[in-house]
């Protein structure tokens, strides 16, 4: 049997070929050019790539014998996961490879805006010599306020800690339990907010965290304060802050993100008090080559038939065709219960019921973990991690079959128990010769709407009006109503209603929407993210 051939799209370090063996032949090409590169899969195996190289349909359907597709990075912008999923192709990349080099670049941000370093460096190579003009703060005995306590944001936090600073951190789905173990202390956010020396964001961008630190926020911070944005953008309102800086209210920032990347032109840029970077978390020597040799390992895994830790997809054939459809069910179930109880539940039972519970339907609780994991933390979610980061945040999670379904031939239930004792669930099906996925119920409440584009569900006391007066504000707002449906307990008790948006909800609205009817609750919940089919 001949050799596994391997091939490098792009430059990648001898200890990533090294990391390959022995046992595989190793080719090089050019991944920009595209007829190279069609020509090179044509009996490959595996085919490795960093950013350049563009991995689509066309390129799987020219290596016939690929295996696996390895990304020696985090993000898979540039492979289309779900092609190679319908193509059994798997998908890997190097989820971690950058946590350590982020967290670094965000303290490196941190310390420069502390001292004004870039200012003060600018100054004296124009020639003029300005101690006074640049005094900076010490970070000991400092209040450090970190936004989103995920991997780099525990890194950040541990590392500070070493500076003598205190940790406060707000994370609506960690536990103060599991905050305390590291000795940070878990607040709400106005608290972090007012007692914060220093604010680092670590938060995914989510419908919920963009422009989090808007002007408001940024109102109620402590004078003096020092922000750092490493993270994502968007989540800083770059003009707020600019205009913070200038006021003075915010003494200095560090920022490497930006809301539209590349960024040439932002109010940042002209305040000296803030230090800028072109998103550079990740570009370290160290986590190219981290990354490059992780997919290489996990190359090796695949080829040999092993568990690949890193797989961000489930390979063609290993899940029943009668399963297949719930798989992206389960993983938009899983966005719409985090959405709705805004924390993660100490318990989640992924309840299967019909004629799919006769199959193997262990995918659906990874399929559903995925989901509930989706905007919670800023690392990709795989199958593959979802548990892990199930058992570092306390979720325990059961799997739960029954052959009886008396009102649909299959149902996917996700019941998730919270730490104040109440119980939030969603169900859903797939119906019709599409399969399509619907949302059918939330809570007590019956409903029976398609699982896409932007969900918003209020809870509400049922009277006349309430959907004339959604749609005339929607309808303001330009914001188009695809479906809806209003469910009750009794006439003029409690109802939800559960409209399909072609669009999201501007920023600030759903606070207006919820006022204008007495809502009790409102949520909002992004779908067009959610994959057609299993691969994240």
């Amino acid at each position: 049997m001949s050799a596994p051939v391997v091939v490098l799209a792009e430059e990648l370090s001898p200890a990533t070929v090294e990391a390959l063996g022995e046992d595989v032949v190793v080719r090089q090409c050019d991944g920009t050019d595209r007829a190279e590169l069609l020509a090179a899969v044509a009996d490959a195996d595996a085919l490795i790539v960093r950013s350049a190289t563009r991995v689509d349909a066309d390129v799987l359907a020219a290596g016939r014998r690929l295996r696996v597709v390895a990304r020696a990075g985090v993000g898979l912008d540039n492979v289309d996961v779900e092609a190679a999923t319908q193509a059994g192709v798997m998908v890997v990349n190097a989820p971690t490879s950058n946590v350590v080099s982020a967290a670094e670049h965000a303290i490196a941000l941190l310390l420069a805006a502390a001292r004004q370093i870039p200012a003060a460096d600018a100054t004296l190579r124009s020639g003029r010599w300005a101690r006074r003009a640049f005094t900076g703060v010490e970070l000991a005995g400092k209040t450090l306020g970190v936004l989103g306590l995920g991997r780099i944001g525990l890194l950040v936090a541990q590392r500070l800690q070493a500076f003598g600073m205190d940790v406060v951190a707000y994370d609506p789905y960690i536990t103060a339990a599991r905050a305390a173990q590291h000795g940070i202390r878990l607040v709400g956010l106005d608290e972090l907010l007012a007692s914060s020396d220093v604010l680092t964001v670590h938060l995914p961008r989510t419908p919920e965290t963009e422009g989090l630190l808007g002007a408001d926020a940024l109102s109620r911070v402590r004078p003096g304060v020092i922000v750092v944005n490493a993270a994502r953008g968007g989540i800083v309102d770059e003009a707020a802050l600019a205009k913070a800086v200038a006021d003075g209210r915010v003494r200095a920032a560090g920022v490497d993100v930006f809301a539209v990347e590349p960024c040439t032109s932002s109010p940042l840029f002209d305040e000296p008090r803030v230090v800028v970077t072109p998103h550079l978390g990740a570009s370290t020597a160290e986590a190219q080559e981290r990354a490059g040799v992780a997919v290489a390992r996990s190359v090796r895994l695949a080829l040999a038939g092993d568990i690949v830790p890193d797989a961000v997809n489930v390979a063609g054939g290993a899940i029943a065709e009668e399963v297949r459809p719930a798989v992206p069910l389960a993983e938009q179930l899983g966005e719409v219960l985090t959405a709705l109880a805004r924390s993660l539940p100490v318990r989640l039972d992924v309840e299967v019921r019909g004629e799919m519970a006769e199959h193997d339907v262990s995918v659906l609780r990874l399929a559903a973990l995925t989901g509930l994991f989706a905007d919670v933390v800023t690392e990709p979610v795989t199958y593959v991690n979802a548990p892990l980061l199930a058992e570092e945040r306390g979720v325990e999670v059961r799997l739960v079959t029954d052959a009886d379904s008396p009102e649909y031939r299959s149902l996917v239930t996700l019941r998730g128990a919270l730490a104040d004792g109440s119980v939030v669930s969603v169900a859903g099906t797939v119906t019709g010769p599409r399969q399509t996925p619907k949302l059918v119920g939330i809570d007590d409440y019956e409903v029976e709407l398609p699982m896409a584009g932007h969900l918003l569900v209020l809870e509400y006391r049922d009277r006349p009006g309430v959907v004339g007066t959604l749609g005339g504000l929607l309808g303001e707002a330009d914001v188009n109503i695809a479906a809806m449906q209003v469910s009750r307990d009794v006439r003029g008790g409690h109802a939800l209603g559960v409209l399909t948006l072609d669009s999201a909800v501007p920023p600030g609205m759903l606070d207006q929407l919820a006022g204008a009817i007495g809502a009790q609750t409102a949520r909002t919940v992004d779908l067009t993210r959610a994959s057609a089919s299993p691969h994240r």
